[in-house]
Parts: C-alpha cells; sequence; structure tokens
C-alpha cells in the first residue's frame, strides 16, 4: 500500500480495555494523522485517497515476550536487520531476546549493539540469571538492569533451587521480571514427544508430564516465599501445567508459544516442521488446555519464541535436530483462524494475548494507537498469500511451517515498514 490514505471505513482497535468500532483513520506518511469525521475532513481536502476496508482490522502492533538470536550480526538464518525487517512485514512491534547467543549476554558489555532506532521494531534484552548460562554462578543482575537489561532469564530450562534461591535473597534485579522456563532437562531424558499413545505409535521416547509439573511447583513455591520478585513462567506446554497454575493461590504471569496452540500430536506430520520443539509438543488435551488457560487469563500472552536453524540442521533425523520453529508472519493469520474463526474468540481477546499480554510479562506499557504514532498494523483477515522462502541471498530460518502452502490471513500495511530495509 502506498504511505498515505483513508481507511473508511475499517474496524479500529484502539487500545487495551476499548472495544472494537467501525470508523476512519487518515494515515499521511505512516503516521496516524487523525480519526473519524477529522480524518474525513482532512482527506477530502486534501484529496487523499479513500480505501474501503470493512473488514480489515486497524489495531496496535503485537509483542513477542520472547525469542533467540544467536549471531545478530553475522548470522546465517537470521540477523538483528533481518529480524526486525521480518517482525515488521508480520505487525509486531516489539520483540524481546533471551539470553542465548554466540556471546551470552550475561554481563553489561554484551549488551551493546542493539540500540533501537527511532520510530522502528523494539528490540529488548533480558539478561542471564547466571553466568554463560551454566547455571552455577550468578551473573551481575544489578549491573545488567542498569545496562539496559528489561530483566533476567535463562535458557530452556529451570536451574537449581540453590541458585535461584540465592539469586532471589540478594533480590539485585529490583522490580524487572525474572522469566524461567519449568522444564528439567534431567527428567526430559531424551523425550521427543509428550508421553502419550500417539508418541507411543510414532516411536519416539516420551518426555514425561513431570518434566514440566515438578518445575512448576518449584516455581510456584520459591514465588511464595519471595513474592517481592516478579516471576514469569516461560512457555507453558502441558494440561497438567495449566491445571497446576490455575489451582495455585500464587499465579505469576505465563506465556505459551503460538506453536503450542495450533498443533499437537495427533495432527502433525512425523516428518514435518513443527514436530522438534521446545517445550515438546503434547496431545490435543494439552492444546486445548492451553488455549482455555490463554482465554481464561491464566496464561498471560502468547510468544513466537523464534529459534532460526540453518537448512542444514533442519535436514537432520527428527531426534538428532536442534528443536525450534520460527514464522512471526504466521502468527496472526494463523492464530486468527483457529482463535477468532473456529471458536469464537473476539478480537479484543486475540489482541489481549498477542499484544497487550505480552507487553505485561515485559512490564511495559501496552500498545496503542495514538495521533503522530506509527506503531500500527492493518490485518486483512481474508487476504491470501503463499508461504514461500525468498530467492534472494538473505538471512532466512529453514526451520518454518507450511512452505508452498496457502494462507489466509496476512498483515497488509504496518507503519514501522521500513523502505531501507526491503531486501531488492
Amino acid at each position: 500500500m502506498t504511505n498515505t490514505y483513508l481507511l473508511d471505513p475499517v474496524k479500529i482497535l484502539s487500545k487495551e480495555q476499548e472495544r472494537l468500532s467501525e470508523g476512519a483513520v487518515l494515515v499521511i506518511d505512516k503516521r496516524i494523522k487523525a480519526f473519524g469525521e477529522n480524518a474525513r475532513d482532512i482527506a477530502r481536502k486534501h484529496g487523499f485517497k479513500q480505501v474501503q476496508a470493512r473488514n480489515k482490522i486497524f489495531a496496535p502492533c503485537l509483542v513477542d515476550p520472547h525469542s533467540i538470536l544467536q549471531d545478530p550480526l553475522n548470522g546465517f538464518s537470521e540477523t538483528l536487520v533481518s529480524l526486525r525487517h521480518k517482525a515488521s512485514l508480520a505487525g509486531y512491534g516489539q520483540i524481546a531476546i533471551l539470553p542465548r547467543g554466540l556471546s551470552w549476554r550475561d554481563r553489561p558489555e554484551r549488551l551493546q549493539g542493539f540500540s533501537n532506532p527511532n520510530e522502528n521494531v523494539l528490540i529488548h534484552l533480558w539478561g542471564s540469571f547466571s553466568l554463560e548460562g551454566y547455571g552455577k554462578d550468578l551473573s551481575p543482575h544489578k549491573d545488567l538492569i542498569d545496562f539496559g537489561a528489561i530483566g533476567l532469564a535463562e535458557d530452556d530450562s529451570i536451574l537449581s533451587s540453590e541458585i535461584m534461591q540465592k539469586g532471589f535473597l540478594l533480590g539485585q534485579m529490583g522490580h524487572a521480571p525474572v522469566l524461567f522456563a519449568p522444564r528439567d532437562k534431567g527428567i526430559q531424558g531424551n523425550g521427543i514427544l509428550r508421553e502419550g499413545v500417539e508418541t507411543l505409535r510414532a516411536g519416539f521416547v516420551p518426555d514425561p508430564f513431570a518434566s514440566e509439573t515438578i518445575p512448576i511447583k518449584v516455581l510456584l513455591e520459591l514465588q511464595e516465599q519471595h513474592p517481592e520478585i516478579n516471576l514469569r513462567l516461560m512457555n507453558l506446554s502441558t494440561a497438567k501445567g495449566v491445571s497446576i497454575l490455575s489451582n495455585s493461590p500464587i499465579k505469576p504471569m505465563a506465556s505459551v508459544s503460538w506453536w503450542h496452540l495450533l498443533a499437537d500430536t495427533s495432527q502433525i506430520e512425523l516428518s514435518g516442521q513443527g514436530l522438534r520443539i521446545c517445550p515438546s509438543l503434547g496431545g490435543a488435551k494439552d492444546r486445548n488446555k492451553l488455549i482455555e488457560g490463554l482465554q481464561k487469563r491464566i496464561i498471560t500472552g502468547v510468544a513466537v519464541h523464534a529459534i532460526p536453524l540453518e537448512q542444514a540442521e533442519i535436514k537432520k533425523p527428527t531426534d538428532q535436530r536442534s528443536p525450534g520453529i520460527c514464522g512471526h508472519d504466521l502468527v496472526l493469520p494463523s492464530l486468527w483462524k483457529e482463535l477468532v474463526e473456529k471458536r469464537n474468540w473476539t478480537v479484543e481477546q486475540l489482541w489481549e494475548a498477542l499484544s497487550f499480554g505480552p507487553s505485561k510479562i515485559l512490564n511495559f506499557p501496552p500498545e496503542e494507537l495514538k495521533l503522530e504514532s506509527n506503531r500500527w498494523l492493518l490485518f486483512d483477515p481474508k487476504k491470501r498469500w503463499i508461504k514461500t522462502f525468498p530467492k534472494e541471498e538473505i538471512p532466512y530460518p529453514s526451520n518454518q511451517p507450511w512452505e508452498g502452502k496457502e494462507i489466509i490471513g496476512a498483515v497488509e500495511d504496518c507503519g514501522l515498514i521500513s523502505e531501507d530495509l526491503l531486501f531488492d
């Protein structure tokens, strides 16, 4: 689309706790200039193009509370520049990056190089709770927060109670959020999929439910002992985990990966993308319970949790492949289909899950539409497109699902899309 137009009529969601309404919005050079009759008057006066968008959604940008970017400068599958570009095309205005990297983000000097240009996709950094992510010694928590880390996190599994307790007792992170994955690698062992009939039939080693439920109980106990810590649970993945959190008097915020809301062991191809992920994929009961927990706000928000992988990695046998899946551009259309069309969610509920809730996890104010702002997206639920890998020699994750498939629903425009970042 062009950079200047009047959307009239269009469905508008201005901010959290407001209802979706039909109206008009004027965008000039990607900035919101006016709403309603004022927008129409200015457009008539200057002869701006009117675009009828009655079935499209004009709304705040989405927020990804955690993803991984291992090599921001020279990555073969993703760099900081390519991530920002793909995020803006998908309507994401903020992405928080976990500490895992070629240079583990466990000290202040390793937070450099991620400056946020004005009016671009904001990249936030989680600092590492432990040195090098080994889980043995604490990183300098206060220094990391003082130098710009939004909070503290670990990799994809729980640490020992001793080091978590030590860090909580010191409390040097202050009010910054602390993000832990309720996953015990020792209990999981070589498990690929959650225990169940489908896993046994497929011939994979099962991942016991206890690899999630036991760490959740440990983390809830720590939260009870240290209510002053802003604990967050990363990537809930089982029905049992949701039930434990739901029945607990202490309810820290929690995230769920978008893929766990779409796929389960009863309907995924055993050799396709999306089978080998972390935490392990569960059955239909797990997926339905996660969706229910998200709708009831037991789970706070949805994470993309992108882990970019190269082509050579995804060609390995399933049990030898590194876990991970990508696809910022697939999140909104696929969850629109699953949650809005199939399960009758409202647009407001979907944006709570994809934008407002994730902002809470990061301890940030929610995204909202404002005059003179370019932090908006225009979503067309009916737009059809084919998911293809680009021919250009640019960083591009190979572990994305649905290559060659038709996708219904797309972000048609976003105020954060920069022509300077287009790969020609």
